[in-house]
């Protein structure tokens, strides 16, 4: 009777993270495309620019590290290998970028579904973009690629 109570609560356990996951993930892409559509990431992309500036990166990196920070890696890669195929962003650049966004990627989506799991988002989102941030500034000051 115990092991099959055990495993009850397990599945039902396994479920409720499913919805609650999923409840977050839906409205995320909906925001995603909506965000897209109306050039919105190209907006905060220009918040941004004062803290990529110090990186020492292309313009078009600016724009990279914001999709990759609020939309994670899989879409953020994908604009990534678009631009450097299409040269919009050097050797140099294309580093800094990844560094960054290694660091520091999803950060919203994953807070998002931290919190909802019971974790504190503004202690998260906090220590994962001022890592990001110093890190990249240590390594954009080292590399010794030429632009």
């Amino acid at each position: 009777m115990g092991d099959e109570m055990i495993f009850i609560d397990s599945v039902f356990g396994a479920l409720s993270t499913m919805f609650k996951i999923t409840l977050v993930i839906i409205p995320i892409m909906i925001v995603m495309e909506v965000a897209r559509d109306l050039n919105i990431i190209d907006k905060i992309a220009k918040g941004m620019h004062p803290i990529t500036k110090h990186f020492k990166i292309a313009d078009e990196g600016t724009i990279l590290v914001t999709i990759g920070l609020l939309f994670g890696l899989t879409y953020g890669a994908g604009v990534i290998i678009q631009s450097s195929k299409e040269g919009h962003l050097d050797q140099r650049s294309l580093i800094i970028v990844a560094i960054f966004l290694a660091t520091c990627h999803a950060v919203f989506e994953d807070a998002i579904l931290f919190v909802a799991m019971g974790a504190d988002g503004v202690l998260l989102i906090s220590i994962r973009f001022i890592t990001a941030v110093i890190l990249t500034y240590i390594v954009s000051r080292k590399l010794k690629i030429e632009v």
